[in-house]
Formats: C-alpha cells, structure tokens, sequence
C-alpha cells in the first residue's frame, strides 16, 4: 500500500492531546512529524512524559504512557529557544517543513518571534495550524484552559445527567479527543488548499468553539420547545424520546459492575421479553402507552430480574429472540476478548525505545490503498535530535555535539 501523507513534513509543537492526536494521525498516514520540545526546564515539554502507567520514576520523562500513545511515529527533537542558534536551527526547520502545528495557549509562538507573519517570511507557503482554548481573537483569547474546561465553558458538561442529578461531565478530556480530531481535519484541509493554489494560510482553531458545534440538539430544543435541560423534566439520558421505547436502558447483571443495554423497539419486541421472563408484573406493560406511563417501575422490576443473569448468556438469549441488547464490556473484556475489535487491529503492538513492545491505539478506519500504519512508540526525549539535524539540515554529528555542549539541545 501506498502512503497517502508521505509527500509532508510537519514542524510540530503539539502537547497533551488536543494537538498530539491530531498530528498522530498524520504520522500514522505517513507524514514525517518533527516532534520540538524545550529541555531548558521541566514542564516545557509534554507533561503527559510522566504519566502512568509507565513512569521512570528517576525522570518521570521517557516512559509516560499517555505521551507514547499519542506521539507514535513521530521523530522527537529539543531545542532551546531562549537561545539564537536554537532559533536558527527552527528557522531552517520551517524552511522544509509543509506545516507548522501547536496547541500553546494563544500568542506563545508570537512572543518567540515566530508568529505567523514571521514564518510566511522563512517560508512563503507554509501552513500554520494554532488550536487554543479560545482562538485569537475575542475577549476569551487570553485565557487558558483545559480540556474539561473547555466542556464545562461550552456548555456540554451540564448536558450529562440524569434527572435532578448534578452534571456528570463526559469523561476524561473529550473535548481533547474532540479538538484533535477537528484540528487533524483543519492541516488536511489547508494541505488540500495549497495543493490546489500554491498558498499556505493561517487556520486559528479554538477547542471552545469545536465544543461548541456539539451542542446543536440541546440549542434546538431550547429553541423550539423552550426546555432546558435541568430540572425534573430533564431528558432522562438513559431512555430513548426518539422514537419512545420502553424498556430502554442499562441493567444491572450478576457479578460487581456488570451491564447490559436492552431495547424492546416495539410491542412485539416486548411480548418476547415478556414471554422469556414469565412472571405475573409484565401483565401490568401489554402496550407502549402503559410501559411509557410506567417507565420508573418496568426500569426497577425489569433490573432485579437481569440482576440474576450473566450478561454475556443473556445478551445470546435475547439476540436469539431477537431483542437488541448489548452486554456493556469493560476496556479488558471490549479489547482483549471481542474478537471484532481484535480483527480490527485497533489497538497495534509498537516498540517503544525505553518500554519495549506495547500496545497503543490504532485508528479505527481502514483504506484500501493508502492505509495507516503505527509501528514506532512516542520518542524518547531528544531522542531523534542528530538524525533530523544531520539528516535534514546538513549539520555533521561534531556539530550537533557541539550545541548539545552549548545548551542548544
């Protein structure tokens, strides 16, 4: 297979991962990502180095999971900016490089004196990709944030919730998840314009508006129907309101913290189910009118007699009748024991330089002719230096040693 991004090289400054799973993307289609991090002082470079569950409990630097999963294939590099050879060496950088990408809070890469007006001066066409908590522009701009942060000022985690319940949120930083996935469509796209015109361009891209683009039910039933979504009359987001169905939910099963997801779309759905738990209270829901009317009793009755089932033999039995229904699968079980995901080849073996063989996520598509590939862990630090200095820009490894002696590296 071909390699659909290989003809590109990316100057990159992501971190964390509303920038690194943008850029992973690219490297996992081929693109050549130059990873830059400042070793003058820690917390410059990427604070997810120390994460568990592999920490280097001397440097809390090299093993850090997190940072592994979302910088495979990507050439990792230092340089000290405060320095002007390090600013030089940057400049010749961006000189052959197509893009330049980071995720700083807004006016950081402005403030090391390559703002974009400076880099369209090294390099006419080049494309600079900025995603920040709040863009450029606008009273927020200043400010900085977070990915948690970002869905609680976008409104979405009051959207999570049940009932008279406070907020629950949506889980660890989905707006990262959500801004990487937003800014790896922005360097394609601006990749696409060049190709077409010759012109590279500024794209500012904020994760709050990203966040914001989600909102669009919410807004409308706002708007059409005049209801919000707290209070009693809270959509309940455990049940379904288009189209209604009951029963609709999540179950408990046997065994600690085990689930299942049953619908019955329909009354035949529910004679069936009604058939197979042969006990006198579903004579009391024959029809949809009466298990919508009843919903908070069909939910308490229907869960004490899924309570006794395994999750995994029920779901069989109901799929057999045939029922929608789901055992909800715990990470082990989702992707060590479904064979679907495993033919998927979602989660790929990589070698990491210090960790060894371990496993990352993949990306869940696949192309016939130009697919990805994920071979290489996250780099150590600096680990790719001397390559991309000698390789690309010439230098001789006496050089290099010489700016490591320096401070430059």
């Amino acid at each position: 297979m071909t390699s659909a991004l290989g003809k590109y090289r990316i100057c990159d400054f992501t971190g964390q991962l509303a920038g690194a799973g943008a850029t992973k993307w690219l490297a996992a289609f081929g693109a050549e990502v130059i990873r830059i991090e400042d070793p003058t002082r820690q917390g410059r470079w990427d604070i997810l180095r120390g994460n568990p569950p592999f920490k280097d409990e001397r440097t809390g630097i090299d093993l850090g999971g997190a940072f592994n999963n979302h910088n495979t294939d990507k050439l990792g590099i230092t340089l000290n900016l405060k320095t002007e050879k390090g600013k030089d060496i940057l400049r010749q950088l961006i000189r052959v490089s197509d893009a330049v990408t980071e995720n700083f809070a807004a006016g950081v890469l402005e403030r090391w004196g390559f703002g974009y007006d400076d880099m369209r001066r090294i390099r006419e066409d080049i494309i600079y990709v900025s995603n920040c908590g709040f863009g450029f522009t606008g009273p927020y701009s200043a400010f900085k944030t977070w990915g948690p942060i970002v869905q609680a000022m976008s409104g979405l985690t009051h959207t999570s919730a049940l009932p008279c319940q406070q907020p629950a949120g949506w889980g660890y930083s989905y707006m990262d998840h959500t801004g990487g996935y937003y800014m790896a469509m922005a360097i394609l796209a601006a990749l696409y314009h060049r190709e077409r015109t010759g012109e590279g361009q500024w794209v500012d891209l904020a994760c709050t508006d990203a966040a914001l683009t989600l909102n669009g039910p919410a807004l409308l039933d706002w708007t059409v129907n005049g209801r919000g979504l707290a209070g009693a009359d809270q959509v309940h987001s455990n049940r379904s309101q288009f189209q209604p169905m009951a029963p609709h939910g999540i179950y408990p099963c046997a065994g600690e913290d085990h689930w299942i997801a049953i619908a019955c779309r329909n009354d035949d759905d529910w004679r069936r189910l009604a058939a197979l738990i042969d006990q006198p209270w579903t004579a009391a829901f024959v029809n949809l009118d009466a298990r919508l009317a009843g919903q908070d009793a069909l939910d308490e009755h229907l869960g004490r007699w899924t309570a006794a089932q395994d999750k995994f033999a029920l779901q069989s039995q109901l799929r057999a009748l045939p029922i929608a229904a789901a055992a909800v699968q715990k990470p082990q079980e989702r992707i060590d024991q479904d064979v679907t995901t495993a033919d998927f080849g979602l989660w790929p073996e990589v070698q990491h330089t210090a960790i060894g063989a371990v496993r990352v996520d993949g990306q869940p598509v696949h192309f016939s002719q130009t697919d990805w590939q994920t071979t290489r862990g996250g780099p150590c630090l600096s680990e790719h230096t001397q390559d991309v200095l000698t390789r690309l820009l010439g230098m001789t490894s006496k050089d290099v040693a010489g700016l490591y002696e320096e401070g430059v590296l």
